[in-house]
């Protein structure tokens, strides 16, 4: 029995490893704020960065589903690894526009590889009850990534740590050691997967699906969900800079902010779940994120304003996997297409900081939290859409 518990952990560190890497694609938020500062660009244009690497999960979410079946899921993990390694590796040699591009939309391509892959391989390693709890521990180590990111960037820019000349993009060589050490531990880890009864999904099968009226709610509902998360994290330095004249450096605190208070959610909301239903949890989180974007229209204090963004971090934590709970139960022999069909709904984090960007660019930054609002808004209607 205890050889059996020192197997299962053997085989979780490597692939909460991976978790951690699933983290890196949440440095897009504050890296864009640099490379807008560094390039001198628009909201609209340094808003592209975030929009192109959450772009990749319309096209390849599915695709991926259809490379397990044929490869399986550790090696399209590994696979997505590679992609991400090389997509960490490009900005040590600048921080150009077309770089940056390139680099971004290799992150977004490889985070789309291994959102669709992990969670499929980690339910290898953990079964029956045990799995849910391991999902939410896993989505904690991924949130450790995010909220460090700033951190790290902002001391590179600083020059409080060593940087070899490369300033705030320090964060990429940081990140890539990390992505190796991750690639050698999982190729060494032997996981027995499960074969999959009868033939993969097609791409035309999962999109008819969203012909049933709660399946096409809960995948906007994911839309919102990402949005709301790319669109705070690109947006709240940008709200201390604009309303209290901080500096990036200063004003990157409140991206880290932001997923210090993601990481809770995601930790206290595995524990509240089981005490209180899905649907009031769910409610209470989307008033939290109204009360939020109410602030952040009016206050001008920085006390207030990281309240704010405290509250939208803590209220976002659980949509994602309440709202994926939902239509996996909506149609339980339909899991493989509906879980494609969900992490397809991460596209929203291209959707929402393009229209961000406009708004932003011709209002100030109440334009860009006027477009998550209504984000906001669809998550309280879909809340009443919600079973027991």
């Amino acid at each position: 029995m205890e050889n059996s518990k020192n197997s299962s952990l053997s085989k979780l560190i490597p692939v909460m490893l991976c978790f951690f890497a699933m983290g890196f694609v949440d440095l897009v938020g504050i890296a864009s704020n640099y490379v807008k500062a560094d390039l001198g660009l628009s909201d609209s244009q340094a808003n592209i960065f975030p929009s192109l690497v959450f772009f990749w999960f319309l096209i390849f979410s599915v695709p991926t589903g259809m490379l397990m079946s044929r490869i399986g899921q550790k090696k399209t993990v590994l696979l997505s690894l590679l992609v991400t390694f090389a997509s960490l590796l490009l900005p040590v040699f600048g921080d150009s526009y077309m770089l940056m591009l390139i680099s971004f939309s290799l992150l977004g391509i490889g985070n789309a590889l291994m959102q669709t892959s992990l969670n499929p391989l980690l339910s290898n390693i953990v079964r029956g009850d045990r799995l849910a709890s391991s999902l939410t521990f896993g989505q904690f180590v991924k949130a450790i990534a995010s909220f460090l990111a700033p951190y790290i960037a902002m001391w590179g820019a600083t020059q409080a740590i060593p940087t070899f000349d490369l300033g705030w993009r320090i964060l990429f060589p940081i990140y890539m050691i990390v992505a190796v050490i991750a690639i050698l531990l999982l190729n060494v880890t032997q996981i027995k997967e499960e074969k999959e009864e009868g033939k993969p999904s097609t791409f035309g099968q999962c999109l008819a699906l969203l012909g049933k009226p709660f399946i096409l709610l809960s995948f906007i509902g994911i839309m919102c969900h990402v949005g709301i998360d790319v669109g705070t994290n690109t947006t709240a330095p940008k709200i201390l800079m604009e309303r209290l004249g901080m500096g990036l450096d200063d004003a990157a605190f409140a991206t880290s902010l932001y997923f210090i208070f993601r990481t809770a959610g995601c930790f206290l909301g595995s524990f509240i779940l089981r005490k209180m239903s899905a649907k009031s949890f769910f409610g209470i989180s989307v008033v939290m994120m109204l009360i939020a974007m109410a602030g952040l229209f009016i206050f001008h204090d920085k006390t207030m304003i990281y309240a704010c963004i405290g509250l939208i971090g803590f209220g976002n934590s659980n949509v994602f996997s309440v709202i994926f709970s939902q239509a996996l139960l909506y149609l339980p022999g339909k899991k493989n297409e509906v879980s494609g069909l969900m992490i397809m709904g991460l596209f929203g984090g291209t959707v929402f900081p393009l229209a961000m960007g406009v708004a932003s660019d011709a209002m100030g930054q109440s334009g860009a939290v006027a477009v998550m609002t209504v984000g906001v808004l669809y998550l309280l209607f879909y809340t009443f859409r919600i079973k027991k």
